[in-house]
């Protein structure tokens, strides 16, 4: 193998034997970018000769795909190894590869603590995943490189069926808040050439995807032989791609010619994730955020002088290291003043290595999470007055998945939000005209404008 750390042994071996392996599973924890790496890892034991399995009791190989954000998430990878490692019936137990940022960041760790994990690997070298599973079957391998050849360059062509496909444009990230993790188990920021990305896209269409969303750690950072409005631009002339969407962006990178994309491209949805993270100029500067509350809300008024119905999203992080009342209070008062049509929001959670891992002032957690419950409850009463508002509109969505109900189906507006309709003989993959005629926290119901379908690949 290359790579100066592709499928190093450890000392340690496993202490139970793995089955011959013909079957794998993948389960996914966090973030968009983490989605797309499961179904890649999954090309590439498909390439390999493997099978899917549709449960983790099914497979023979199952991999599970970390993320190293919060603590919890974390957690969660331990409690599943220990379901994992149990014998089964027939006594055999599968081949388990903790992989991600997880596997990245700590991956002696959890040769210390997890000994029946056969294979480590991070989220730059996956695509070697085929010679570590051979190298396990005499002890552990382990592979944490970040190969100076992208991953890219070596995974097999992508197998995705759906109407919806998610693309990775650019990884990494250069802008080191004192909270985050990424940029060591990531990397620096590095976008692939917009060439690669145009022949996937192409791919992905004629496979059947309808909307592609492009991801990365700063999507809007991408610099891959042009910008990320350029590259949307050339996506948008692609036959039979009718939406684009794109996160998780940085406040930092909003440029003009994104900003007047919103305006220009019809396929650019109008829907913007942009993480603020604390409505506190004080916090955000020791968060080292590189923006002011003020320039956040400067950046979204631009964005709605070109695009006034753009719906917005958000991350926040409560109980940051000195976070006061007042800078709590800061933060609910930018959410009403924004008016977010969602958001996500989480307790900080302190990650070893981080700057703030050794700040002074670390919060209690009972405020922590008195705090989140008042965050949470005005984000959700925000999404709720957003479906409501949007009761009256006649627009398109794109069904997605079936609904709990028979009859039912689940398509996303423009706005990205789940509506809920019952259209006889539509499909997945149908764009249908919709009136919305009701709103709730998490969704609103529709009803269509005629029986007719407009089939998207028409």
């Amino acid at each position: 193998m290359t790579g100066s750390a592709a499928a190093a042994m450890l000392a340690a071996s496993s202490s139970e034997s793995p089955p011959p392996v013909s079957r794998y599973f993948v389960k996914s924890f966090g973030c968009q970018m983490n989605v797309y790496d499961s179904e890649r890892m999954g090309d590439v034991l498909a390439a390999d000769g493997h099978a899917p399995a549709d449960s983790a009791a099914d497979a023979d190989i199952v991999v599970l795909n970390t993320c190293h954000i919060r603590e919890k998430a974390a957690e969660k990878l331990y409690s599943d190894i220990g379901r994992l490692r149990k014998p089964r019936a027939d006594g055999s137990r599968p081949v388990i590869v903790a992989a991600g940022c997880v596997a990245q960041a700590e991956g002696a760790e959890i040769g210390r603590r997890a000994p029946a994990v056969d294979v480590i690997v991070g989220p730059l070298a996956y695509h070697r995943l085929p010679a570590l599973l051979r190298a396990a079957q005499g002890a552990r391998a382990m592979d944490t490189d970040m190969p100076a050849s992208p991953k890219f360059d070596h995974l097999p062509a992508r197998r995705h069926q759906g109407a919806s496909a998610f693309l990775t444009v650019q990884e990494g990230c250069d802008k080191f808040c004192t909270f985050c993790v990424v940029p060591y188990t990531r990397g620096g920021e590095a976008s692939r050439p917009a060439a690669a990305l145009i022949a996937e896209a192409e791919a992905l269409v004629a496979a059947g995807a309808v909307e592609i969303t492009l991801i990365g750690q700063n999507v809007n950072a991408y610099a891959g032989g042009m910008s990320l409005a350029q590259l949307i631009e050339r996506l948008a002339a692609l036959p039979g791609l009718h939406r684009i969407r794109y996160t998780t962006s940085h406040p930092r990178d909003m440029g003009d010619d994104l900003i007047a994309a919103h305006a220009a491209i019809p396929k650019l949805m109008p829907y913007l994730h942009l993480p603020v993270q604390s409505g506190s100029s004080r916090i955000l500067k020791a968060m080292n955020r590189a923006h002011t509350r003020q320039s956040y809300l400067a950046t979204l008024d631009r964005l709605r002088a070109v695009r006034a119905d753009i719906a917005l999203s958000g991350d926040f992080i409560v109980g940051f290291p000195g976070e006061t009342e007042a800078d709590f209070a800061d933060t609910l008062s930018i959410v009403a003043e924004v008016g977010y049509a969602q958001a996500y929001s989480f307790k900080y959670s302190r990650r070893p290595g981080t700057p703030a891992d050794t700040m002074a002032d670390q919060v209690p957690e009972a405020v922590k999470e008195e705090r989140l419950a008042r965050l949470q409850a005005a984000i959700t009463a925000g999404a709720l007055a957003f479906n409501l508002a949007s009761v009256g509109r006649r627009t398109q969505i794109l069904l997605e998945r079936p609904g709990r109900k028979p009859g039912q189906l689940i398509g996303k507006t423009p706005w990205l939000q789940s509506a809920v309709v019952e259209v006889p003989g539509a499909r997945i993959g149908d764009l249908i005209t919709v009136d919305i005629v009701a709103g709730h926290e998490n969704s609103v119901e529709a009803v269509p404008v005629s029986p007719v379908q407009e089939r998207a690949a028409a």
